[in-house]
């Protein structure tokens, strides 16, 4: 069993930085491929980024390549999400999630957070 608590979320204005902090409990997180999620009011959640258990590997969805960066430090049980340059269209609620393998599909996240709203205003 894992457990996820999301924060550093906030408002922020275009153009500005915000690093979110997912802080995970559980003997075997370390075992656990890590991801960021989103989702806007009236869609869908969308994947973000995704890193493996190792941290060697690393994913971002098109829309955040050269702005976001994920990253973990097994030794606090934490993973980060560092968002540059922020947009508009970045606001959502931002959730962590655990999965057995490396993956950007949904379906494969087997532990959820409650997520951390990031509002970015134009």
């Amino acid at each position: 069993q894992v457990q996820l608590v999301e924060s550093g979320g906030g408002l922020v204005e275009a153009g500005g930085s915000l690093r979110l902090s997912c802080a995970a409990s559980g003997r075997t997180w370390s075992s656990y491929a890590m991801g960021w999620f989103r989702q806007a009011p009236g869609k869908e959640r969308e994947f973000v980024a995704a890193i493996s258990r190792s941290g060697l590997r690393t994913y971002d969805t098109d829309s955040v390549k050269g702005r976001f960066t994920i990253s973990r430090d097994n030794a606090k049980n934490t993973v980060y999400l560092q968002m540059n340059s922020l947009k508009p269209e970045d606001t959502a609620v931002y959730y962590c999630a655990a999965a057995n393998g490396f993956s950007r599909s949904y379906s494969s996240y087997d532990y959820w957070g409650q997520g951390t709203q990031v509002t970015v205003s134009s």
